[in-house]
């Protein structure tokens, strides 16, 4: 008598997704050796600091007023691409006209270009001299090597990720509802604000999120415009680098578990605020 065959005995229902076993002990093996591990590496040898010395080198002055410029500069860039980002995309899916398909690639040019050629061209074009800091500074502006020019480097790296998230939504939103909209009566604020914006809410949170994590750990497109002055201009990045060079590894790793540590918090309650607008779309 087969083993199949004995009374009491059922086979194990089989899974849908063949080989599902080894794929989730490939994915988390990977996910581990690529993020998990180097993460909790960074939060282990701060921790050798204790509590009291993370808290010596997180609250000195210098180090707080980095992380004041790297996350109050990536949160101003972040909603500034969440106001343009969403407007240069419907120029793209609303609008025909010469150029497009030029324009359009080059918004992706951030992704592509080096991040230190990148500040090279913005140090360029904004310092006193430059072709846009020469009309700015007899207005009083300076932009380059000041907090300004850190917030426009950002702003700069982080609109393809506010772009590329709100325009396929666009693309795939009915016309027909805005034109009923406008059919009974509605003006093109009520329409933006009752038909678009719903819609096109939980891409721009995620572009949104994009663009707030990838300026807040930028590092070679903002060292060159910032002129990385202590207490003025640097960068948290910045500092962590500066703390490896003098071999200061313990103090680079506690105000890099600082900077995962808020960044984690915020994306948090940025990813629940999504979920949050997606599931009341759902209930409408």
């Amino acid at each position: 008598m087969s083993t199949a065959s004995k009374p009491g005995r059922r086979k194990s229902p089989r899974s849908a997704i063949p080989g599902f076993g080894i794929n989730l002990g490939f994915t988390l093996t990977y996910l581990s050796l690529i993020v998990l591990i180097p993460l909790a590496g960074v939060f282990i040898k701060s921790a050798g600091l204790g509590w009291d010395g993370i808290w010596h080198v997180v609250s000195s002055p210098r180090v707080l007023a980095a992380l004041q410029l790297s996350f109050g500069a990536a949160l101003i860039a972040a909603l500034i691409n969440a106001v343009f980002g969403p407007l240069v995309a419907w120029v793209f899916v609303r609008y025909q006209f010469p150029g497009k398909r030029f324009f359009d690639a080059v918004i992706d040019l951030p992704f592509a270009l080096p991040t230190a050629v990148a500040g090279i061209a913005l140090t360029s074009l904004y310092s006193p001299n430059g072709w846009i800091g020469q009309f700015l500074e007899p207005l009083g502006i300076k932009v380059a090597f000041t907090p300004i020019g850190v917030i426009i480097a950002m702003t700069f790296i982080g609109l393809p990720f506010v772009v590329r998230t709100v325009q396929p939504v666009l693309e795939e939103a009915e016309k027909e509802l805005e034109e009923a909209a406008a059919t009974l009566g509605a003006n093109r604020w009520q329409t933006i604000s009752q038909v678009i914006l719903p819609t096109v809410f939980p891409a721009l949170l995620t572009g949104f999120a994009l663009a707030f994590a990838r300026a807040v750990g930028e590092y070679g497109s903002i060292i060159f415009i910032a002129g990385n002055l202590p207490m003025v201009s640097e960068i948290a990045p910045l500092l962590i680098i500066i703390k490896l060079e003098e071999f200061d590894y313990a103090g680079a790793t506690a105000i890099a578990a600082t900077m995962l540590t808020i960044s984690f918090v915020l994306l948090l309650l940025i990813n629940s605020l999504q979920a949050w607008s997606r599931n009341r779309g759902g209930r409408k």
